[in-house]
């Protein structure tokens, strides 16, 4: 039963989770698995059912975008109130209640925020002009699909995960691609300059055109259509299309306003919990500890599902759902990309196998402790990496480059 006074009820409460991304559907499912009888109600901005996120930049030029995490007759049979298209406008804490945009308000026991991130903004001239878009929903990811099957020349601002996966996508279906990033390599925040330079020469030599160390200084137009993107040292890329991937911000607004601690996401603890304890956080509107603490933002499925089941342990009282190690995947041509762990400012590395060929693993490492692995196409590679990496497991670097010794040598007795 709902309870008013005390801490929240464990396997009966109310729980309302807001967004409908991997992160909240995840969990709504996760808590009937784990027993919890209560209710729980699922509100989303967007009228489509629960879908998988990474095709909308792996696949989004040929096959089904809809792919739906779970069917509709998931959630009706196990009693999950789906509210898709129902806006949350607020949060009351000291009552324990939201309101929505028709004015009701609902409330809770334990709430939930899994509201994500939202493209960030490019602040130049030109944005609105049709055939500029971003990706973070289905509606963008068939904006991008027409684009693809109307063969609009495209030009992508922004080197990161999404954009490379965009061009290589593009590239594939014979689009001309041009990736625009304004650092002096692609990946530069997420990846070692070592992967970096890898992907840039994979790209080029698929006819990916990449300008780095360039700035957008406006995107210009022609009867309210995208024609060309201007860079500030004056050259014009000409395109019919353009997709602006700098990043994403944390959709923190409803938490903010709700007086909890905000710091470039909410911040939550290993468990999920926010500032107040009856209102946790999960996937990409967070910033969490993880490795030695630091607070971090991980926009990742393993994130968001591990976030989850952290969740679901803090709702039901539950032991604590052990820590993982970070880690995501990317698809670009014939390179099915994992990396795990986190890449030191200026790592040493450790390399296996030949990137020639299109397969190998970087394993990055403190002196005898791997802290990151970056593979392609090295499935055994990874796992061994991110076990390494777990474990904390002192190996010999000159053994992990050597493909004649297996991995399982490398650890030091």
């Amino acid at each position: 039963m709902t309870s008013r006074a005390g801490e929240p009820s464990g396997s009966d409460g109310r729980v309302l989770i807001i967004g409908t991304g991997h992160a909240g559907a995840t969990l709504a499912g996760l808590l009937r698995q784990a027993g919890h009888t209560g209710p729980i109600e699922l509100y989303g901005d967007e009228l489509d059912l629960p879908y998988q996120r990474p095709p909308l930049s792996k696949k989004f030029a040929d096959g089904e975008l809809e792919r739906w995490l779970r069917p509709a007759e998931f959630y009706r049979e196990q009693d999950i109130d789906i509210r898709l298209g129902e806006h949350i406008t607020g949060i009351d804490p000291a009552a324990r209640q939201v309101r929505t945009a028709a004015g009701e308000t609902r409330g809770y026991d334990h709430l939930v925020l899994a509201t994500g991130a939202r493209p960030r903004a490019l602040d130049v001239h030109g944005t609105d002009l049709n055939g500029v878009v971003s990706l973070r929903t289905l509606a963008d990811a068939r904006v991008l699909r027409k684009c693809v099957d109307e063969r609009r020349d495209l030009v992508i601002v922004g080197g990161g995960y999404i954009g490379l996966e965009v061009a290589a996508v593009a590239r594939a279906a014979g689009i001309r691609v041009t990736v625009i990033e304004r650092e002096e390599r692609v990946l530069a925040r997420v990846a070692s300059a070592q992967l970096s330079e890898i992907m840039t020469a994979h790209h080029r030599d698929r006819g990916t055109r990449i300008v780095t160390s360039a700035k957008v200084q406006a995107i210009e137009g022609s009867d309210g259509r995208v024609s060309g993107v201007v860079l500030d040292d004056g050259r014009v890329l000409g395109c019919q299309a353009a997709l602006v991937a700098v990043g994403a911000v944390p959709r923190q607004e409803l938490a903010h306003d709700a007086g909890l601690h905000c710091e470039q996401g909410v911040v939550v603890d290993a468990n999920a919990r926010t500032s107040d304890p009856h209102v946790l956080a999960i996937g990409d509107v967070t910033r969490r500890p993880i490795g030695n603490g630091v607070l971090s933002r991980l926009e990742s499925i393993p994130s968001a599902t591990e976030q989850a089941r952290q969740a679901v342990s803090t709702i039901t009282g539950a032991a604590p759902a052990a820590a993982e190690v970070p880690w995501f995947w990317s698809d670009q041509f014939d390179l099915k990309l994992k990396i795990a762990g986190l890449i030191p400012a200026t790592p040493r590395t450790a390399i296996r196998g030949d990137p020639a060929t299109g397969r190998f693993a970087l394993f990055h490492h403190d002196g005898e402790t791997v802290t990151a692995v970056e593979s392609a196409n090295s499935p055994a590679e990874f796992m061994a990496g991110k076990k390494f990496i777990a474990s904390g497991a002192r190996v010999d670097p000159a053994r992990l480059a050597d493909e004649t010794v297996p991995l399982r040598d490398a650890v030091i007795a």
